[in-house]
């Protein structure tokens, strides 16, 4: 793949030091129109008030991230308490307080979106490119009953730019273009929107597309270059399996009658390819379709807002450029990128890749009223219902999966209905209270399990007889009880706290995966550690009990503030995994150490604890312009309480302080990030440890009245350093041989990050 590689400091200190004499700049334009730098602000809604942590995004905050990257996920990364575990370009998974992907509740749109893949490569938020994005809400404290369950870690609330109307009588015509440009991976995008509306009537359209190759990291990390592909060969520093190519397109309409609102979008993605570093195969093609209905009204009592929607997904998995493609009779040399090919498309034999195909549909209806009661209490009532269909199956290739298909998932099904109620009062200026209440029905179901081959190895029949012959039908009846407050103090002082009961089921993968073959439990693996995983029948819903809090100091005019935010959960029933033995189909009595392995899903019980610190500040005004600091500490511990052993892909304690500097147009931003070494880790995973490091980012834009241009480098000093929650580098190679000849990929590397990026954006309104 071809790069564009910013590889000296003196090339990026060449964009470096004219930026950072913006910051001593005074010599600016006085009726250019301003783009404050964004803080973190909380929605003046009612509901983003009562629950402790919860934050807002809005476009403004979000504008300064957009041309540094193409994974809405990454848009979090400033917000109290959450992190990211690593995957495609695109598709990173975020996680609260060490909870992550199916264990939050993540809705685009107001639509509950399902990863329909054993790897989870679709994830929710992939679905919404980040020029599109209008609002971010987190909760990640106690989370209101009201804004979703079947979780036990927190809410992401996504939603695209609103529908704008013009004046009485009048009519309008709106849009934006932008693209931008990241040196490290050649990454290379654009996007357009154009919106023409009158007093009654929007009509929109939104097109984006992100095109990248392989990242490199700040140094060699690896000692082969060998991909098992003759005349194909990585650097040393090149991470493999991180290229990606994405489109999405959405199409919106929208009316407006006095209080009441009707809008219809149609969303179309097509994924032509992702590449995975901590998967063994990779996404090449994924494709969306969604229909999403809307009807929010305001009436003398209160409020009511109705969705209905339905997504369809094809997915298809297979071996990226950078993986072996062909199986069986092909030699490997020792060392070498040497790999003969003598295999026909369909042998016996011989293997052509490994094809996986995934079909996934989600439809679901929620009604969601809010009731006044008076003068300072609301009751909000509503129900949900959701209907989840999924196939998973692989087509015959050769080699051992001649020569029938393996059925992973066949009619896969999830089903959920919910209602709720929550109160929420104000008896005085001072005091606010929130008591809410849900009850959430479950029901999951799966057709018969087959392999590649009944009468072949690998305990292929074996285990899909065991799971044929049981009862595969479920039913999960799961109560969320949620009871928070919060006082004001003075005008400088704050404190929310509460206590919330939170359930979640598991999903598809975590009780219909069967096989223990190890080359089938290899493809079941949403959490990127390089093991294999198959699930249980018999697992039950987590039940997770949380208590937070948050002490807000900050001045009466917002100039500074700072908040602390500690928290504990005590989650019982913790969907965790045991190592196992194949050949005797129990749990392993001797652990497998520093290897990859498979493991079985299995209930245990979990505690995670921790603290978010996050504040501002000025720090000078004068005609130089306006400078400030903000900062943000996040720490998480998270153990099994059972075994004793630490949980997966905790994030180890981590800073990160900013200088801000505004200025006219100008809007300026020098960040140190700050991570502890990674020590306590799962063992019965093999997780890897990671040490400490630092890094520097250098952000500016310049803002006109229509246009924006931001310029960026990411890294700084081209540090070398691995991701904490990046997962088990296996990016290149043979990844389905374990081990191989050469033994690739190899247990023990980590997933590295970016070495230095330069990055360019344009943004310009019309």
């Amino acid at each position: 793949m071809s790069h564009f590689k910013i590889k000296t400091l003196p090339l990026a200190m060449s964009l470096a030091v004219p930026t950072l004499c913006l910051l001593c700049s005074s010599a600016l334009a006085a009726d250019v129109k301003t783009l404050a730098l964004p803080a973190v602000t909380v929605s003046d809604s009612k509901l983003d008030n009562t629950a402790p942590g919860a934050t807002r995004l809005d476009k403004a905050a979000l504008a300064p991230r957009l041309s540094a990257t193409s994974d809405t996920a990454s848009l979090l990364s400033d917000i109290p308490g959450v992190s990211l575990y690593g995957a495609g370009g695109v598709s990173s998974l975020p996680a609260i307080h060490g909870l992550a992907d199916d264990r939050l509740r993540i809705k685009v749109d107001g639509m509950d979106l399902i990863a329909s893949c054993p790897n989870h490569m679709n994830p929710a938020l992939s679905y919404l490119d980040p020029t599109n994005v209008g609002v971010l809400k987190v909760f990640a404290g106690i989370t209101p009953v009201s804004a979703g369950g079947d979780s036990i870690g927190g809410t992401i609330i996504a939603e695209s730019r609103a529908p704008e109307f013009a004046p009485a009588g009048q009519s309008m015509t709106k849009g934006e273009l932008g693209a931008f440009y990241r040196g490290n991976i050649t990454a290379r995008g654009a996007n357009v929107s154009v919106m023409h509306a009158t007093d009654a009537f929007n009509i929109s359209y939104s097109g984006s597309t992100s095109k990248a190759d392989n990242y490199t990291a700040g140094a060699d990390f690896k000692t082969y270059d060998f991909t098992g592909r003759a005349g194909h060969n990585l650097p040393r520093n090149e991470v493999g399996s991180t290229a990606y190519d994405t489109r999405n397109q959405t199409v919106g309409v929208a009316f407006k009658s006095d209080n009441h609102l009707f809008q219809a979008k149609l969303g179309f993605q097509d994924m032509p390819f992702q590449l995975y570093p901590n998967q063994r195969m990779d996404m090449l093609d994924n494709t969306q379709r969604s229909v999403n209905l809307r009807y929010a009204g305001q009436f003398d009592w209160g409020t009511l807002d109705a969705r209905a929607y339905q997504e369809k997904v094809d997915h298809f998995m297979d071996f990226g450029a950078d993986k072996r493609y062909w199986y069986g009779m092909g030699s490997l040399v020792a060392g070498s990128s040497v790999a003969s090919q003598p295999c026909a498309p369909i042998s016996s034999t011989c293997a052509a890749g490994m094809p996986m195909l995934t079909e996934g549909k989600t439809s679901g209806v929620s009604v969601k009223g809010d009731v006044t009661l008076g003068q300072h209490d609301v009751l909000r009532v509503g129900g949900e219902m959701q209907q989840y269909r999924i196939n998973d199956w692989w087509p015959a290739s050769g080699g051992g999966m001649y020569p029938g298909t393996f059925w992973n998932i066949r009619d896969g099904q999830r089903d959920r209905s919910a209602v709720f109620a929550e109160w929420e009062g104000r008896k005085s200026a001072q005091w606010m209270t929130l008591l809410g209440a849900r009850y959430e029905q479950v029901s999951m179901d799966a057709g018969a399990a087959a392999g590649y081959n009944p009468a072949g190895g690998g305990n292929q029949a074996r285990d899909a007889n065991a799971f044929n012959a049981r009862s595969h039908k479920t039913t999960d009846n799961n109560l969320d009880l949620t009871a928070a407050a919060s006082y004001t103090a003075s005008d400088n002082y704050a404190i929310e706290f509460g206590f919330a009961h939170k359930t979640r089921s598991p999903n598809v993968y975590e009780r219909f995966t069967w096989s223990t073959w190890q080359m089938a439990a290899l493809m079941n693996n949403f959490v990127g550690d390089g093991n294999g995983y198959f699930g249980d029948l018999a697992l039950k819903p987590e039940q997770a009990n949380k208590l937070s809090a948050t002490f807000d100091w900050h001045a009466a005019d917002g100039s500074w503030g700072f908040k602390a935010t500690p928290y504990y959960t005590q989650v019982a029933d913790y969907i965790d995994a045991v190592q196992w033995n194949a050949t005797t189909n129990l749990a392993a009595t001797a652990a497998v150490k520093d290897k990859f392995s498979v493991l079985k899903f299995v209930n245990q019980l979990a505690r995670i604890y921790g603290l978010d610190l996050s504040g501002h500040m000025p720090l000078a005004k004068s005609a130089m312009g306006d400078f400030g600091l903000k900062g943000l500490l996040n720490y998480t511990h998270g153990s099994n309480q059972d075994t004793g052993d630490g949980l997966y892909n905790i994030m180890p304690l981590n800073a990160k302080l900013a200088l801000t500097h505004k200025q006219g147009g100008w809007d300026n931003s020098l960040e140190l990030l700050m991570v502890q070494a990674k020590d306590t880790v799962s063992g019965v995973r093999n997780e890897i440890k990671t040490p400490g490091y630092s890094l520097v980012n250098l952000r500016t834009s310049y803002a006109w009245k229509q246009v924006r241009l931001d310029l960026g480098v990411e890294n700084l000093f081209d540090k070398f350093y691995y991701l904490p929650t990046g997962g088990a580098y296996t990016g290149q190679g043979t990844t389905m041989s374990n081990p191989a000849l050469p033994n690739y990929p190899q247990w023990g590397t980590a997933v590295p990050g970016m070495g230095r990026s330069v990055y360019v954006g344009l943004n310009f309104k019309f």
